[in-house]
């Protein structure tokens, strides 16, 4: 065994109780599942990849710890903005205390703000847009459909990017993903930027057929096909080989947790098992019907995890905690 690096021998030695130790739980929880012959299923909500969740995840990609993701249409394409504009990015520490013409001022630059970092439409958004619109108009006249993270895969396969490059690849998880063909799951892709765009070129005739991307229910299918397969029993009563890290809440976590109580009970395949681990990291709180800040064992209700999975919730900065459990996991 791999003798831990010295974040992980920081992270075993200070943090020891409330969410430090449940961090710690959860990633040697995560550890275990693996060593147990299990696969994880990650998702990404919120903007881990404008904050460049990239630097970690992308080596557990390439590592094969992390087995599929299902994440949002801002994820799916903003590690790809960052990939090709990063040195066009701007952070804005003082973004508290902005005001409205100074929002008002960002915008006529053309500067879409995410909290304390400003995404540059021009370099990001509408570069990427020119080079997938090649691959909707390529793929609509020649008929054929293909899902969100697909067309994502072919432009970056294609290496017309590669002399935009401004950051390392080896730090974009997109790329990691890729060179993997990692199952992906982009549920609700239309309200992201680049789903806006795809709408607007339906409209304007550039795409003849709005069913070129394939979205939504056929993602469920493809994933409810997906989980049958990859998804096996560990020794454990209860307990299947598909492991569920959840960064976040929202619909990136809610859709694919239900492919479980789905398959049992619209499809009556109750040989396949539940999720053999789950983890969430929010900073949402359990009130007033909040499903992403609800206790793992509520899941339980609704056939989506056992009495004996393993359950771990750290209530903190996703952006500060995902960085931290993948360098465990990874031995760092």
């Amino acid at each position: 065994m791999t003798k831990p690096g010295p974040i992980s021998q920081f992270i075993a030695h200070h943090y020891r109780h409330f969410n430090a130790a449940a961090l710690l739980d959860a990633a040697r929880g995560y550890v275990a599942h693996l060593d147990q012959g299990g696969k994880m299923f990650l998702t990404l909500a919120g903007a881990m990849s404008t904050a460049e969740l990239g630097l970690s995840l992308a080596e557990m990609i390439r590592q094969d710890k992390v087995h599929a993701i299902c994440c949002t249409g801002a994820n799916l394409e903003e590690d790809i903005f960052n990939l090709v504009a990063h040195d066009y990015y701007e952070r804005v520490p003082n973004y508290r205390d902005l005001t409205p013409a100074d929002e008002e001022a960002l915008l006529a630059r053309h500067m879409n703000r995410v909290t304390d970092t400003c995404i540059p439409e021009h370099e990001a958004m509408r570069r990427i847009e020119t080079a997938v619109l090649e691959e909707w108009v390529a793929a609509d006249r020649k008929g054929e459909r293909f899902f969100p993270h697909e067309f994502m895969f072919k432009v970056i396969r294609s290496g017309k990017l590669k002399e935009s490059y401004q950051i390392d690849p080896n730090n974009s998880w997109m790329v990691a993903a890729a060179e993997k063909n990692l199952p992906m799951f982009v549920p609700g892709w239309e309200d992201a930027t680049l789903g806006n765009m795809f709408s607007g070129h339906c409209i304007s005739g550039d795409v003849k057929n709005v069913h070129t991307v394939r979205t939504g229910i056929e993602y469920m299918m493809a994933l409810a096909e997906w989980y049958t397969t990859e998804s096996k029993p560990l020794g454990t009563k209860g307990i299947g080989s598909m492991g569920f890290f959840q960064i976040g809440g929202g619909i990136a976590g809610d859709f694919p947790i239900c492919v479980v109580p789905m398959l049992h009970q619209d499809l009556q395949r109750t040989e396949v098992p539940l999720w053999g681990y789950f983890c969430q990291i929010s900073d949402s709180t359990t009130s007033y019907g909040s499903y992403s800040g609800a206790v793992p064992n509520e899941k339980i209700t609704w056939g989506k995890l056992g009495v004996n999975t393993p359950k771990f919730i750290v209530e903190s900065d996703a952006t500060i905690v995902a960085p931290l459990i993948f360098a465990h996991v990874l031995g760092w």
